[in-house]
């Protein structure tokens, strides 16, 4: 059988090397493939990997320019993989590639649709981790069994980043993993549905030798995201969630940019409430260029361009927010908290379906 292996990368020029000298030995026992799906690093990685599939035909690049993002490179990969098998795996020397032929073997004698490297089976070793990291990777993996079918219960790393499946039968669900997830392997788990014949093997975490985490606030987000996704029965449109949570973070800032406008004697409710607004929607428009929309991230001069589109688009729902808001207080009840909720409440579809056309250009 064909075997491909994925290696998503993005700046790990110094990893990848080291890394492809474990990997090509593995021709001497399986017909192999390596795809390097590359986020078109700055550091030279897409170079070197040409360089070095001038000396091994099983070595393909794909090099992507415009688009990024590890679930998405992993996603391509997999589509583009010509295997009957196939494995993902990170690119920066952490995965043990002594794993690779484990993996591949239980896949096969099991007669299963994936398998799991675990840093947390009881016969794995983690040397490359921080105590902090494996105690967040320990409530993350607690979080996410709580959200996935329970038939996947017995699964100890649903944040692996190495896995592998029979490629032929799971394509269809490969195809429908959402790419703005947290993580490939648990948006697949999920739209599987507990349909998948699954296993683990342990692995031996290595320490990173070179370069840096690509664990930031934004994987976070994404990691909370997914829960709720996945708690919504995959009913709400993940951005619309994500951007839910920054309206909330808005809801905040509006009522307290009122307060303290008020606060100061100069300014009564109705006078406050359209700077509050304001500051409320430029607020919520930097929040999301941070985290809903970052791989569309406006940078420089379009940040400041985003802005004044992102208030335009806003401008007749915040006529409505301070319409109603000051009809509710001034008529219904001299109540600010519930009048501006009520305002807040008429402008976040149109927020959300606008700017995301408008804005970041994403359907």
């Amino acid at each position: 059988m064909r075997l491909s292996i994925v290696l998503p990368t993005y700046n790990e020029r110094a990893n990848i090397e080291p890394l492809l000298a474990q990997l090509l030995p593995l021709q001497q026992h399986v017909s192999l493939e390596i795809l390097v799906v590359d986020d078109d690093s700055a550091d030279g990685t897409a170079e070197l990997v040409r360089q070095l599939a001038q000396h091994h035909s099983c070595l393909r690049l794909i090099r992507r320019v415009g688009r990024s993002g590890l679930a998405s490179a992993i996603k391509e990969g997999l589509l583009d993989a010509t295997g009957d098998l196939a494995l993902v795996m990170d690119s920066d020397g952490q995965h043990e590639p002594a794993a690779v032929l484990r993996a591949v073997q239980t896949l096969q004698q099991g007669e299963l649709d994936l398998v799991v490297g675990s840093r947390f089976h009881a016969d794995a070793e983690i040397h490359g981790l921080s105590g902090r990291r494996e105690q967040g990777s320990t409530w993350a993996n607690a979080a996410s069994r709580f959200s996935l079918p329970r038939t996947y219960g017995q699964l100890t790393d649903l944040m692996s980043g190495f896995f592998a499946l029979r490629l032929e039968p799971l394509l269809p669900l490969i195809r429908a993993v959402d790419v703005n997830g947290f993580k490939f392997l648990y948006e697949l788990l999920a739209v599987s549905r507990g349909r998948l014949r699954v296993a683990e093997v342990p692995l031996t975490f290595q320490p990173r030798t070179s370069g840096s985490s690509k664990l930031d606030l934004a994987v976070f987000w994404d990691f909370l995201i997914s829960l709720l996704h996945s708690l919504s029965f995959r009913l709400l449109p993940r951005r619309a969630i994500s951007f839910a949570l920054v309206g909330t973070s808005g809801v905040a800032v509006q009522l307290l940019a009122t307060q303290l406008l008020m606060a100061s004697g100069y300014l009564g409710f109705e006078q406050a409430l359209p700077l509050a607004v304001v500051a409320a929607a430029s607020s919520n428009y930097l929040i999301n260029n941070a985290l809903t929309f970052r791989f569309q991230r406006l940078r420089g001069l379009g940040l400041l361009r985003g802005l004044l589109k992102f208030l335009l688009v806003a401008s007749l729902p915040v006529l409505a927010n301070v319409g109603l808001a000051s009809a509710y207080y001034s008529f219904v009840a001299r109540d600010t908290f519930w009048a501006q909720l009520a305002g807040i409440f008429v402008v976040f579809v149109w927020n959300y379906a606008a700017s995301s056309r408008f804005v970041w250009n994403t359907p």
